[in-house]
């Protein structure tokens, strides 16, 4: 499934040109800090398989003010390269390929 253009942002890494977007509301566990801020990359001319990085950071609008830092697309840049020589191949279709660098992140309870 691809991303939805509205609110995606393209980055260039290695010479190929990827989609990446960021939830705009946080899901209800993201606005309470239960769960970490999440966001969706993929292949932007051949959309396959979706990329979908946790981060160790909360959603930045969560409910409680917790701050977050913003996701910069150096950090996109690096999530994506650690994908690719991790096995993800972003033009094959396929199930999401889920790159966890959640640790480290502390929930607000």
């Amino acid at each position: 499934m691809a991303l939805v253009k509205k609110g995606s942002r393209l980055i260039t890494v290695d010479g190929t040109t990827y989609r990446w977007r960021l939830r705009g509301r946080p899901t209800y566990d993201q606005g309470l800090v239960h769960s970490p801020l999440a966001y969706a990359v993929e292949h932007a001319e051949t959309p396959g398989t979706t990329l979908v990085i946790t981060t160790n950071q909360p959603h930045p609008s969560n409910w409680f003010g917790s701050q977050g830092s913003p996701v910069l697309p150096a950090r996109v840049a690096d999530n994506i390269r650690t994908a690719l020589t991790a096995g993800w191949m972003p033009e094959n279709p396929g199930s999401p390929f889920h790159l966890d660098q959640s640790a480290g992140f502390v929930s607000s309870h």
